[in-house]
């Protein structure tokens, strides 16, 4: 064979068996990197810094089920770095993915906090990262299921609530139509038809005003006198008060002002006087103070009626409930007075609080931000000066509209 023919095939059978050898080391290469994946625990780069910039809680754990990067939002749930998950259905659905190397959705109650805080609704979202790392991403849907079930809730009770007068209306009308004849009765039956169409005209009102509190448009925002607020509550009802026997009392401080819808807040201080003058005893009295200290308005309203149960007291502000649904019936109550006076507050930046003793009474105490009191207000007014009453001096209102919850 020519010489250069062996250098050709010499070199050619080098490049093959060089071209093997490279090719043994890149699949040892990729064999050794592979089997590093398998057993590593790093955490990919930029991993940490999505986890920081998430609103939801969300973690990465190993195959032992251990934190080892976590979210700020994950604290609350007890995942922590470097502990194990605490729940065994979040461990369940890492290792589910983990063996079928697919993603998983998975709908749990968690508990936050320490006990006994509530458990919360969570929708668990399961990936897999390497084979020993797994991101598990938690969004909390737990008001969006109670604003849900809220929903459905006041729906049924507005069509059960509705139906009452309604069918009253229909069935008076029939009655009226057929003693016709009878005059005594005719005025009778228009009697009843009126409170009951009077009725349905205040529940239909009351639950637009409750739609609106609830919307998302901004309220009427401008300097609000609490006197004035005080005042044309308990003007809107005296008649309430007066046929009830119960005496009106208002005492505390003068001249604080709040920032907000004046008619919102009044209607809501009504519903609280209101709910005071309908369970309170004849001859009983019902106060009204206003205090203002640490830049907080705080307007309590005090009634010596039958108080409410403990079990009761964290309920009251739900839309229809009532507490005693007896004395509700007598009195015409909507069972939506009192969830207006909340979400009315909550739209001023505010809170309401409930004390109350079976047999001893209750204060419902408005809580809103001060603010301070215009300067137009400390100019001298010209024209005829109102006597205004002292503190502690009974209030004389003129009308009313109330309703108790």
């Amino acid at each position: 064979m020519h010489t250069t023919q062996l250098a050709l095939l010499a070199l050619l059978a080098g490049i093959v068996i060089g071209a093997s050898i490279s090719a043994v080391i890149v699949v040892s290469l990729r064999a050794r990197d592979r089997a590093r994946a398998e057993t590593s625990l790093d955490i990919p780069d930029g991993v940490r810094e999505v986890l920081h910039g998430m609103d939801d809680a969300a973690v990465v754990v190993d195959a032992s089920s251990t934190v080892l990067a976590a979210s700020a939002a994950a604290v609350p749930f007890e995942l922590i770095e470097g502990r194990a998950l605490p729940s065994d259905e979040l461990r369940a659905v890492a290792r589910g993915v983990r063996n079928s190397d697919s993603t998983a959705t998975e709908t749990l109650r968690l508990r936050r906090g320490a006990p006994p805080a509530e458990p919360r609704l969570v929708v668990v979202r399961a990936s897999r990262i390497s084979p020993r790392l797994t991101l598990l991403v938690l969004r909390d849907i737990t008001e969006r299921e109670r604003v849900e079930e809220m929903r459905r809730d006041f729906v049924a009770n507005t069509s059960h609530e509705l139906k009452t007068p309604v069918g009253a209306v229909s069935l008076l009308a029939e009655a009226i139509e057929s003693a016709a004849d009878d005059p005594p009765q005719v005025r009778i039956f228009a009697a009843r038809l009126s409170a009951e169409a009077s009725r349905l005209a205040l529940l239909t009102s009351r639950i637009m005003n409750l739609s609106r509190l609830q919307a998302s448009d901004e309220l009427t925002q401008q300097d609000v006198s609490v006197d004035e607020v005080v005042a044309s509550a308990l003007d809107a009802h005296a008649i309430q008060a007066d046929s009830a026997g119960v005496e009106v009392v208002r005492g505390g401080s003068r001249g604080v002002y709040v920032r907000g819808d004046a008619q919102v807040l009044s209607e809501a201080v009504g519903n609280l006087i209101a709910n005071a003058i309908a369970y309170s005893p004849r001859g009983s009295s019902v106060g009204i103070g206003v205090k203002a200290a640490e830049g907080i308005v705080e307007i309590a309203v005090t009634d010596r009626g039958i108080g409410i149960a403990e079990g009761d007291q964290d309920r009251v502000f739900e839309r229809f409930y009532r507490a005693d649904p007896a004395r509700a019936r007598r009195t015409g109550g909507s069972g939506l007075g009192l969830s207006i006076v909340k979400h009315a507050v909550q739209r001023h930046g505010g809170e309401v609080r409930l004390w109350s003793r079976p047999g001893r009474g209750s204060t419902f105490t408005i809580r809103l931000p001060q603010i301070e009191a215009p300067a137009a207000d400390s100019s001298p007014k010209r024209g005829r000066k109102k006597k205004r009453p002292t503190a502690g001096a009974t209030s004389r209102p003129l009308s009313t509209n109330g309703d108790p919850a």
